[in-house]
């Protein structure tokens, strides 16, 4: 090697370090990408596929950040203390991104949420597709769109919000929704007929759901405090200013929330058209004009009800 000490200027110790350094990272990569090739041979899974891709970097990086960093530390004997002086270090000069990697171990040690899973937190409402050492990123839902659908955007969110966020997950726990669909008639219809109408429509499309939520909290029992004493669908009511208000409830899974409100539509709209005796309710708004003389004459005016 005197003909690269000749030209570099480097010492035989630095020249041992630097080429033991380079052999490091790439016994590890093609370490690396043999467990991903022989996974990706053996299933076509792509959340299998997915964690092993990202367990993979994240062994590869760690054991290359210890095993390079005590072949340059060489005097520092104790991974303990080599550890503790990085960490130290890091915590004071990057403090915000420390903090990502923070929420990074909080995720894979507490698992509030993994890869494939609706969530919200904060303000922000998405599938989560990607979870990395810094950021997790999320394809969004909601926002413009109704009923919980993708908008098509995907959203880049710093791990440090992980800790400072409330974070909601949709499919962990129960793993299902309450979704519910308010049907407003008026006073002179038969609101007897129109709710059996919608308990039978909402056990048409809620009622299958049922026994596999009862087993979900049972399992979710054993590690949350989660507990129902009603499962079934069902149909409220109440009274407001221009009508009886009936309150379809049932369960549903959080990705068929909007074509679930479709098919009940569209049923019911079918059931009530056939029902001379049920009539949709909507405000509606009267006028007295006092202007002509001898008579007491009034407009009524109607406007559409807006859910």
């Amino acid at each position: 090697m005197n003909w690269v000490e000749q030209a570099t200027g480097l010492g035989p110790e630095f020249q041992q370090r630097f080429f033991a350094s380079i052999l490091i990272i790439v016994v590890l990569s093609l370490v690396r990408t043999l467990v991903v090739h022989v996974i990706w041979k053996h299933t076509e899974k792509a959340h299998t596929r997915y964690r092993w891709n990202k367990t993979s970097v994240y062994i590869s990086f760690v054991l290359g950040f210890i095993l390079v960093g005590r072949l340059w530390l060489s005097g520092i004997d104790s991974i303990t203390t080599f550890l503790g002086l990085v960490t130290a270090g890091l915590a004071i000069a990057l403090q915000d991104l420390v903090k990502g990697i923070a929420g990074w171990v909080f995720v894979l040690w507490r698992q509030p949420f993994s890869v494939g899973d609706r969530i919200q937190i904060g303000q922000y409402r998405g599938d989560v597709v990607d979870i990395r050492v810094f950021k997790f990123t999320l394809m969004e839902i909601g926002n413009w769109v109704d009923a919980d659908q993708s908008t098509g955007r995907v959203i880049h969110l710093p791990n440090s919000m992980i800790l400072d966020e409330a974070i909601a997950n949709y499919s962990r726990g129960f793993e299902y929704i309450w979704n519910e669909i308010p049907v407003l008639v008026t006073f002179e219809s038969n609101w007897k007929k129109a709710k059996q109408i919608l308990l039978d429509l909402s056990e048409k499309h809620g009622a299958d759901l049922t026994t596999v939520a009862e087993e979900r909290v049972k399992e979710a029992s054993k590690r949350y405090m989660i507990f129902y004493t009603k499962l079934t669908p069902t149909v409220y009511t109440s009274v407001k200013d221009c009508g009886v208000m009936l309150t379809m409830r049932y369960l549903i899974s959080p990705r068929k929330r909007r074509g679930s409100n479709q098919a009940i539509w569209e049923d019911i709209l079918v059931k009530f058209s056939e029902c001379t005796d049920i009539d949709f309710a909507y405000p509606t708004q009267r006028f007295f004009n006092n202007a002509i003389e001898g008579k007491d004459c009034t407009t009524e005016t109607q406007s559409p009800q807006r859910d």
